[in-house]
């Protein structure tokens, strides 16, 4: 499984603002964190849909957090820019599998599923900053 580039450059960018003392522009973001500034405008609107980041205006205008870092989560990020997690076709909605009653391996998939949720649900943003990944 690999997350998307939405995901991966969503967390970059918040982590990048929640690291910040101060307002940062777009262009600060994207120069820091080596992601294209056309790309970004995607990152961001779907981080500001979520609540996660909101614009400031004001002498300096640009972007902070909507909510401290320790209020925000991996799976927050996450959610930002993808639906619900589900590793393998059979635990989507709607579930499409034509052996899924009587599948063998799919409790397996689902616990895999279940332990990936949690790891980015009990991790926040002031983890990763703090380096204190629980997994």
């Amino acid at each position: 499984m690999k997350l998307n580039t939405k995901v991966r450059y969503g967390l970059r960018a918040v982590t990048q603002i929640a690291s910040s003392t101060e307002v940062l522009l777009q262009k600060e973001i994207a120069e820091k964190q080596k992601i294209p500034l056309k790309y970004l405008d995607t990152i961001i609107t779907g981080l500001r849909a979520k609540g996660l980041i909101k614009n400031f205006k004001g002498k300096k205008s640009g972007y902070v957090l909507a909510k401290p870092p320790s209020e925000i989560t991996i799976y927050d990020v996450y959610r930002a820019f993808e639906p619900e997690i589900a590793i393998v076709d059979c635990l989507c909605e709607p579930n499409t599998c034509q052996i899924t009653e009587n599948c063998e391996v799919k409790d397996f998939w689902a616990n895999i599923n279940s332990q990936f949720r949690q790891a980015l649900s009990n991790n926040t943003i002031k983890d990763i900053l703090d380096k204190n990944i629980n997994i």
